[in-house]
This record gives structure tokens, C-alpha cells and sequence, in this order.
């Protein structure tokens, strides 16, 4: 027994031996490595995060002088009292320097916001645009200033994308270091833009990088906390809203009424990226008719906002004033629904005018309005066993604004986090359950994903989608005169049958020849100075399938490591 007792211990004391040494050395030959790649999270996580209070800053001092409040908080009430041609003429010239600001930084007058971080994420190797990014961050700072009516975290979210893009091409970051400094870029933003350490870590995962890979945990939450901590060291650890607790659900009795309310949000949120998206379209509709420069466009959606605005002065800005009015319950049945159909005009044209901005925090206003107005009628047919009213304004606030964003998971803990109330948590999500599941079917899974889908850049059906579209048929191909490809005449006998793809082409293309056609191999050619084309090879079947099954694999690895 005691000599059993000993071989025991012994083996005990030799596993452990043998798993400190291979403890020692992976620290010795890959620790110093991933310590530095913490330290750059650390550092990225601090500089995004400072970005991000600076932009909140410049936005709140920039609309105090233009609109003359002390604080920006409460400008619906300010601009009530402000002369009309005032409340007419900011957005309109705010607009004009904003039409103009894009037209000197971007190709195409389109400002840059989550959907282009996430399209850098996926085929960029976590890469934005520099250029176009600032000029869409002063774009959108005008914008917010001067009373357009959508939210900042679009532009904090690319913001930070810039910054990780820099550092990326300094370091020559590869594919997957590069998608990792992008999240912990966003992570800080969001942190330091909504005081939501935890959301911020989750918005990142879920929203930008689409996985929950595990080692993009501990760095993306190392530059969450940092942003964190600058936001709370200049604006101190406050809640976005500030509220008295809305009250106890009637658990079990009042759960079917916030499932109901989610489906309502769902279809809310639908109409709201449908009204959007059909202001786009119908704004580069009539640009191309009449034929105005594109740096006018801005100027006319200011100047339509400024005649919303003077009879309804709550959709200028962000509209945190009239958010927090819903949440406490403070308006009337008809005016929350009057509110929220004019504030999804609004947004509409803000966006469709392209003068910049995000979605998030116009959908958390329209959500809590749409809510409230729900409480309302719930709570007057059936007062026996209903509670508060305000709870479904902050149900239906979570609702709509994760229906949007496609990210029912941080969004959630946004709300949570802006609130600092996790007593209505349950309510929360049930509603937010409903409204993501039947809103994802309606769109390409969100907001961000159908803008993309609109550009031809098709990321919602996931990596075997848009993977192909990364793969160059001239870097798969075999050369001529390899042993294992098709002579040169053969290669023209075909090309004189039509089949022939160019070298610059991507296997997207090049698939449905083979599926269409049956083939097994297609002429790659490049185009001469006259307008020929020459064989430089073939793309064979087999070698495209194997090239898709790499970068699949290479995929899989990297959102399961």
C-alpha cells in the first residue's frame, strides 16, 4: 500500500516537473513576443480611447458655439427659443463644409464608418482607409455639431480603425495581428465613447471581427480597459443616463407583453435601415438627374433637417435630451410616436444625404420611444399586472438598437452599461431576443451587412462567401511551360472558344466557369497594350478547390484558436 502510495506521488512529481519546463519554455521563446503584443494593445487601447473622448469633446464645444448653449445636453429645449432662420442655416452650411471636406479626402463622397471597418477586417487583413477615414471623422464631427441627426460611434468606430491601420503598417502586421489591433482599436473607442468596458470588449467580437476567438480575448480587453480608463478620467465614472430604477417586472405575467414588444422593435428597426437605405438611393437618384456636384448633396440634407428642425427641434444631434425624456417616462402617448417617426426621417436623411455619423445612438432614441409608447398602451389596458411604463422604454431601447447593429449580445450589456441598472435585465433581453431574430431575416443579418451587401461585398453569409473574391486566379494558376499545365495551343484554342479569364481576376469569377461548363482548367491571360490578350497559364479545378480549402482552414484556425 505505501509503496503504491510512493509510485504515485512519484509520477505526480514527474508530470509536474515535465509541465513547468514546458511551462519555461514557451515563456522564454514565446512569451516576450506576446507580452509585446500586449503592450501595443495596451498602447492602442490608450490612444483610441483618447481619440474618441477628444472627438466627444470637439463635437460638444463645436455645437455650443455654433448654437450658443452651455450645455449641449439639453439642446432640443435651447434651439426651441432660437430664431428659425438660425435652426435653418447651421445644418445647411454645415453641410456645404461637410460636401466639401469629403470631396477633397474621398474617392466617391461617402463617408466612412462601421461597415468599412468591418469589410477591412474581413478582406484587408484588418486594414481601413487613412485618408478617407480622417476626412470622414471631420466630416462627421460637422455633422454632429451643426445638427445632423445620427450618432457618433460610427466615426469613433473608424476613428480607431486609423489608428490600428497605422500602427499595422509600422510593425508590418500580418493578417490576423492586424484583425486583432483592429479590435482592440474599436473595443477602446467604444469603451471610452459609451463608458462600456465589457460592451465595448463584445461589440468589437461580435461585431467587427464576427468570432470569439480566444486569444483576441485578453488584448482586446486589455485596450477596452485602457479606453475605459481615459474616458473615466476626464468625464469620472458617471452612466451615460442617469436615471431613477423604472421598477420590478411582473416576472412570468408580463413576459409575453416584451415578446410582443420585441417583434414590434424588430419590424420598427426594418423600417428605420429601409428608410435609410431608400434615402440613399433615392438622394443619388436625383443628384444624377439634375446633375448637381456631389459636394452639394450634404448641403441640401442640412438644409431639409433645418425645416424639420424648426418645428421639431429634437432631432438635432444625437438626441440624448429627448432619450432620456422616454426613459423617464416624461412624454405623452402621441408625442413619443410623433417623436420617433421624425427622428427616423431625420436619420434618413442625414445618412442619405451623406453628411456622416453612425446609427446606434439615433436607434437607442427611436427604440426608447417606440417602447415607451408600448408601455403606455400596455400598462393602461392591463394596470392590475403590468408594472412601470419606463420599462418598456428601456426594452424597447435595446430591442431596436441591436436589431440595427445585428449584436444582440453587446448590446445588451450596452444597455446595461449605460444605464447601470441590471435589474431589467430580463426584460431587456427577452425583447432583444425577438426583435434580432425576426429583423435578421428581414436584412442581410444587420444594418452594417446590408450597406455591404449594396456595394457587392457579400460578408453576411460568412467566410465561405467572400473568401474566393480574396483569391487571384493569377496567383493559383499553373504557368506555361510547367509539366503540369496545358500547352500554349491548347490554351489558345480555347481562348478562340471564348474561355479565358484574366490574371488580375479573382476565383469568385473564375468558379462558375467550372460549375456552369464542367471544365477542368481555363486560360489565364493578361491584356496587351493593344488590347490583346496572352496566355501566361492555366487555372485548373483542382488547384482553385485547394486554394479555397486552404484559406477556409487558414479561417477556421484562426476564430477557433
Amino acid at each position: 500500500m505505501i509503496q503504491s502510495i510512493r509510485t504515485v506521488l512519484v509520477q505526480q512529481m514527474m508530470q509536474a516537473k515535465a509541465e513547468l519546463a514546458d511551462a519555461w519554455k514557451v515563456l522564454r521563446h514565446r512569451g516576450p513576443s506576446q507580452v509585446q503584443f500586449w503592450f501595443i494593445a495596451l498602447a492602442i487601447g490608450v490612444a483610441a480611447g483618447a481619440a474618441a473622448v477628444a472627438f466627444r469633446k470637439g463635437i460638444n464645444g463645436l455645437q455650443a458655439a455654433l448654437y450658443g448653449t452651455e450645455d449641449v445636453h439639453f439642446l432640443h429645449s435651447f434651439a426651441e427659443h432660437l430664431h428659425w432662420s438660425w435652426i435653418l442655416l447651421i445644418p445647411t452650411l454645415g453641410g456645404l463644409v461637410v460636401g466639401l471636406v469629403l470631396h477633397w479626402t474621398t474617392p466617391d463622397g461617402r463617408v466612412r464608418a462601421v461597415a468599412d471597418v468591418i469589410e477591412g477586417a474581413a478582406l484587408s487583413d484588418g486594414r481601413v482607409e487613412v485618408r478617407a477615414g480622417i476626412g470622414s471623422m471631420i466630416a462627421s464631427l460637422i455633422t454632429l455639431s451643426s445638427g445632423g441627426s445620427s450618432g457618433r460611434e460610427g466615426p469613433v468606430v473608424h476613428m480607431a480603425g486609423v489608428i490600428s491601420t497605422w500602427v499595422c503598417r509600422r510593425i508590418d502586421a500580418d493578417g490576423i495581428t492586424g484583425r486583432d489591433l483592429l479590435g482592440c482599436a474599436v473595443a477602446a473607442a467604444v469603451s471610452a465613447s459609451f463608458n462600456a468596458p465589457i460592451a465595448g470588449v463584445l461589440f468589437a467580437l461580435e461585431v467587427v471581427l464576427r468570432h470569439f476567438a480566444v486569444h483576441a480575448f485578453a488584448p482586446i480587453t486589455i485596450a477596452a480597459v485602457a479606453g475605459t480608463v481615459v474616458n473615466r478620467l476626464e468625464r469620472g465614472d458617471v452612466t451615460e443616463f442617469v436615471l431613477e430604477t423604472p421598477g420590478s417586472l411582473q416576472f412570468y405575467v408580463e413576459l409575453p407583453a416584451f415578446l410582443l414588444l420585441g417583434l414590434i422593435c424588430g419590424l420598427v428597426s426594418l423600417v428605420l435601415m429601409r428608410a435609410i437605405f431608400f434615402a440613399d438611393s433615392f438622394g443619388t437618384l436625383v443628384q444624377n438627374r439634375l446633375r448637381f456636384p456631389r459636394w452639394l448633396r450634404p448641403a441640401v440634407s442640412g438644409a431639409l433637417l433645418g425645416l424639420m428642425a424648426i418645428w421639431f427641434p429634437h432631432i438635432i444631434g444625437v438626441g440624448y435630451e429627448t432619450t432620456i425624456l422616454a426613459l423617464s417616462g416624461e412624454l405623452a402617448l402621441g408625442t413619443a410616436i410623433l417623436f420617433a417617426v421624425m427622428k427616423t426621417a431625420a436619420l434618413a436623411i442625414t445618412m442619405g444625404g451623406r453628411m456622416g455619423g453612425g446609427v446606434f445612438s439615433p436607434a437607442l432614441m427611436i427604440g426608447a420611444l417606440t417602447g415607451l409608447a408600448f408601455g403606455l398602451i400596455a400598462t393602461s389596458l392591463l394596470p392590475d399586472v403590468s408594472g412601470t411604463h419606463v420599462l418598456y422604454a428601456f426594452a424597447g431601447m435595446g430591442a431596436v438598437a441591436a436589431a440595427v447593429l445585428g449584436a444582440p449580445i453587446s448590446t445588451t450589456l450596452i444597455v446595461f452599461e449605460l444605464t447601470g441598472d441590471w435589474q431589467i435585465g430580463l426584460a431587456v433581453m427577452v425583447a432583444v431576443s425577438m426583435s434580432t431574430a425576426l429583423a435578421s431575416r428581414l436584412v442581410d443579418r444587420s444594418f452594417f451587412l446590408t450597406q455591404l451587401e449594396r456595394r457587392d461585398v457579400h460578408l453576411a453569409a460568412g467566410p465561405q462567401a467572400y473568401l474566393l473574391a480574396l483569391l487571384r486566379a493569377g496567383a493559383v494558376m499553373r504557368p506555361l511551360g510547367d509539366a503540369r499545365c496545358i500547352s500554349r495551343e491548347e490554351c489558345e484554342t480555347l481562348m478562340a472558344d471564348g474561355v479565358s479569364i484574366q490574371a488580375g481576376a479573382t476565383l469568385e469569377a473564375a468558379m462558375p466557369w467550372f460549375d456552369r461548363d464542367e471544365m477542368w482548367c481555363i486560360p489565364v491571360v493578361i491584356r496587351d497594350e493593344d488590347g490583346g490578350e496572352t496566355p501566361v497559364g492555366a487555372l485548373y479545378h483542382v488547384d482553385a478547390l485547394k486554394a479555397y480549402n486552404r484559406a477556409l482552414a487558414a479561417t477556421a484556425a484562426e476564430e477557433h484558436s
